[in-house]
């Protein structure tokens, strides 16, 4: 699907201040902040221009003036859910970028249904592009390259939006504890079938470590880039 450019207008050309004509009745921010709420509560199904409309107290005609369609509006949610990035902890790269993964972990908590805006050809707004530069920021002096830098990037979001989208399935109960729970119940009737399965799984009950998914995957990613970057510097 091609990006349309109405969104991309939307998002990069904000009117200028001081405009001549009648003061506008909407701005962007305020439709976004409506479809956010919306969709935050009833999920991205139930956003729609009447109901956005609504929301605002305007006549769904009135909002097609400021956003012409459904995509559009959802490229302004979108940037207005990502938010800018966070202040990250000043001093080495591996602190800073193990912080920015879980700040994009915790926006795809609060916000769902960006998990599936957020993949795919879509309008790209300056937001999205600011938590990339400073990624990349962060990354360099390491050593790497720029399609590298790139790729952790790419790599730690892979990783945060897997957890993610496993939270979002599993509602108020951790997706891990659901599915050991699930194999579980199976493997009582199938220990002999499953040796290995079973002792990990009454290890994990003895000593602990489930729900650890999100850092023991960081933690991993982290230690590959950390060992690259050790061998460029020669250390």
């Amino acid at each position: 699907m091609a990006v349309r450019k109405d969104a991309l207008a939307l998002l990069w050309e904000r009117p200028p201040a001081g405009r001549r004509g009648p003061k506008p009745t909407l701005t962007h921010d305020r439709i976004a902040a409506a479809g956010v709420a919306l969709a935050d509560a009833e999920g991205l199904t139930a956003v729609t221009m009447q109901r956005v409309a609504e929301a605002l107290e305007v006549t769904k005609m009135a909002l097609y003036r400021y956003v012409p369609g459904k995509a559009e509006l959802i490229a302004l949610m979108t940037e207005a859910a990502l938010g800018g990035p966070p202040e990250l902890p000043a001093g080495p790269w591996r602190p800073a970028m193990d912080a920015w993964a879980r700040h994009i972990f915790a926006g795809y908590l609060r916000h769902p249904w960006a998990l599936s805006t957020t993949v795919g050809p879509r309008p790209v707004g300056p937001n999205e592009l600011a938590w990339m530069e400073v990624a990349c920021a962060r990354l360099a002096g390491t050593g790497l390259t720029g399609g590298e830098m790139l790729d952790v990037a790419a790599t730690l979001i892979g990783h945060v939006r897997s957890i993610a989208q496993q939270d979002a399935a599993a509602g108020s109960a951790s997706p891990e504890r659901n599915l050991q729970e699930g194999m579980v119940a199976v493997l009582r009737a199938h220990r002999d079938r499953y040796p290995a399965l079973t002792a990990a799984l009454d290890a994990t009950v003895e000593h602990g470590g489930s729900d650890q998914a999100l850092d023991f995957g960081l933690d991993r990613i982290l230690d590959g880039v950390e060992l690259l970057v050790a061998r460029r510097d020669g250390s």
